[in-house]
């Protein structure tokens, strides 16, 4: 059986457990057409990304 070498503090298991917490998702907002979406992701609804087109959207898939 695995026995820890020394007792952890709980200052440090504090730290451990810190990122354990969940957090809001963060939005950023389209400066064309006011939606918001994921930072770093490609908009699925227009196809753009960083501000540049990196996908083609047809209207008849819409």
């Amino acid at each position: 059986m695995a026995v820890p070498k020394s007792k952890i503090s709980r200052m440090k298991r504090g730290f451990r457990r810190s990122t354990d917490a969940l957090k809001k998702p963060s939005y950023a907002m389209d400066k064309d057409s006011g939606e918001c979406y994921r930072p770093h992701h490609i908009n699925l609804k227009t196809g753009m990304y960083n501000g540049r087109q990196v996908l083609n959207i047809d209207e008849d898939d819409v």
